[in-house]
């Protein structure tokens, strides 16, 4: 073949080509546009599998949404250090309970409140402890180990010793104290007393657990209907203040009275100004010093008209009298008083008259002889300022003196007084 037509045939080639690549190209283009407009290619496979689908969160059964409640809780309360192992002790502290139940839920968040005042270190120790249901009140002295008081005995909480910086932060963390040396936390029913040294410096705190607890007055419920007034003994932490709470609340919301509660300390309603719900509708007026209740109790009757004064810790001869000027003028007394048995105050020079008083007389040769006794004997004074006396052994078991009066004449005479035992 010749070299013109080899070109030819070259040059024919080529241009084939060309043209087969144009329609390629046209061909691409016209498919392009049609993927465009009928919505976007779908995504080519990869080459890797894909991750495994991850399942939607599922719903909690009520019991574990209950405790997630209480560990988010506790975590807010203690801080995220802490937070994990305080509330998975704050929830098996609270186990049995309802989230729902209010009661409940508030009787659980104020102890967690008090036991938010403690050092770091002891707030795991204390929520993991078993009985912390039972816990009475937690004790802290400078330079010795932290106390935890159960009514079986009191425990250490740490070996390690209670330091200043332990004490300011909890006292830091409480309301003012006051010149009895208490003071509590708002809307808690918790009292947190003070041991000072000589220059006024806290070098110990005792912080005592205040429960509300419903039906702890139903011992009495009979007693309260007579309209009588009732005093309450009893040794420290036997509940005369729980029992004193729950009679506000008895006597306000169900049996409709006007009740006025004199709250020394802020013990029976609670620190700060609006009073806890475990009174119910009682009103509370706050004492400003604790030596001047006995004006408080007096100012109560002649403001507020009340039916029924409540006032706990009768302890002063002025608040005796101001307690005998309120019974000379119609209105019903429940308070407690310091000592065990009616026989203690009797015995008591600053309470006795709270239960007549005592006096000395010199009998007669013939009465003396009549009555076969000494010449002196001891006489009650006047009438009781209370009616029914209660002697709380514990919370559940009370002994009744139905009649104050004859109880303590038996007294006197060195009879044992008969009691009711409920």
């Amino acid at each position: 073949m010749s070299a013109p037509c080899v070109a030819a045939t070259s040059s024919g080639g080529v241009a084939a080509a060309l043209r087969q690549a144009r329609r390629a190209c046209v061909k691409s283009s016209r498919l392009r546009a049609e993927r465009t407009s009928h919505g976007a290619a779908a995504p080519r496979r990869p080459l890797v599998s894909p991750a495994p689908r991850v399942p939607p969160p599922r719903a909690l059964p009520p019991s574990e949404a209950g405790d997630a409640h209480r560990r988010e809780e506790a975590a807010t309360l203690y801080g995220e250090d802490r937070g994990a192992a305080a509330a998975a002790a704050a929830f098996r502290a609270g186990e049995g309970a309802d989230v729902d139940d209010d009661e409940s839920a508030r009787e659980h968040q104020e102890l967690y409140q008090l036991i938010g005042l403690l050092p770091g270190r002891l707030i795991p120790r204390l929520l993991d402890h078993p009985r912390l249901g039972d816990l009475v009140e937690v004790v802290m002295d400078l330079g010795r180990p932290p106390l935890a008081r159960f009514p079986g005995g009191d425990e250490v909480i740490s070996s390690e010793a209670v330091t200043s910086d332990d004490l300011e932060g909890a006292a830091a963390k409480v309301g003012e104290f006051g010149g009895d040396n208490r003071a509590g936390i708002d809307g808690c029913l918790h009292r947190i007393s003070a041991i000072r040294n000589r220059s006024g410096k806290i070098v110990g705190l005792t912080c005592r657990v205040g429960r509300a607890k419903g039906g702890s007055a139903a011992l009495a419920r009979d007693l309260l209907a007579s309209g009588e007034s009732m005093l309450l003994m009893g040794r420290p932490g036997v509940g005369k203040t729980t029992a004193i709470r729950e009679i506000c609340r008895y006597l306000a919301d169900e049996k409709l009275m006007r009740v006025v509660v004199i709250d020394t300390s802020n013990e029976i309603a609670g620190d700060g100004d609006v009073p806890h719900p475990a009174i119910g509708g009682a009103r509370r007026m706050q004492v400003a010093d604790a030596a001047q209740q006995h004006r408080v109790m007096v100012e109560a009757v002649q403001n507020h008209m009340p039916e029924v004064i409540v006032i706990d810790e009768i302890g002063t001869e002025l608040e005796c009298m101001a307690a005998r000027t309120i019974s000379q003028r119609g209105v019903t007394l429940i308070a407690t008083a310091h000592g065990n048995t009616l026989a203690n105050l009797v015995k008591n020079p600053s309470l006795v008259d709270l239960v007549g008083g005592i006096n000395t007389v010199t009998l007669g040769d013939d009465e003396a002889r009549r009555r076969g006794t000494n010449k002196s004997v001891l006489e009650r004074e006047a009438a009781p300022v209370f009616d029914v006396a209660v002697e709380m052994e514990t919370c559940n078991v009370w002994r009744v003196h139905r009649s104050v009066a004859h109880s303590v004449d038996q007294l006197l005479n060195e009879v044992q007084p008969v009691v009711e035992l409920r």
